[in-house]
């Protein structure tokens, strides 16, 4: 019988533990270093809501570099084509909604691995006027730490 209440008990006690915290909207655990990559992501997220390419220029790496997922070297670029590429984006599209579904933060070293699900619309001009489109993807930030500046910032995926 003893053994038999001690086991309910234990029962009882782990129904009772706290769940496992996850940052507010996501379910990602929360801690200070997930808090922290996913506000650098949150920061990136807004200025592409604004357009603001200068916010976002900042917010990459010296040592940036897109391959855009083709097998092609023509379309890559670095850090010197970043800001020609994000203002040739921002000159076609108004109204931006851009969200994000955080899916997988990962840490390896100096380095941040961020997996989200991607909504977007925006509306651009075309030879028909004016056109709402959509957009959904998956995509993964690469992130570094600059100790010099102390924030995370952007190596691929912008």
């Amino acid at each position: 019988m003893r053994a038999r209440s001690a086991w309910m008990a234990l029962v009882l006690l782990a129904g009772c533990a706290a769940p496992a915290r996850n940052i507010i909207g996501t379910k990602l655990p929360d801690s200070p270093e997930n808090r922290a990559i996913v506000g650098a992501v949150e920061r990136y997220r807004i200025a592409v809501e604004k357009g603001d390419v200068a916010a976002l220029a900042r917010m990459a790496s010296p040592n940036y570099w897109e391959d855009s997922g083709t097998p092609s070297a023509a379309d890559d670029y670095g850090f010197a084509g970043l800001e020609k590429v994000l203002e040739g984006r921002f000159q076609k599209a108004s109204a931006i909604r851009y969200s994000l579904r955080y899916q997988r933060v990962r840490r390896q070293e100096q380095r941040a691995f961020v997996e989200v699900l991607v909504d977007a619309s925006y509306t651009v001009d075309s030879h028909r006027g004016e056109e709402r489109r959509d957009k959904r993807d998956q995509n993964e930030f690469v992130l570094e730490w600059d100790e010099t500046t102390r924030m995370w910032r952007f190596l691929s995926g912008m």
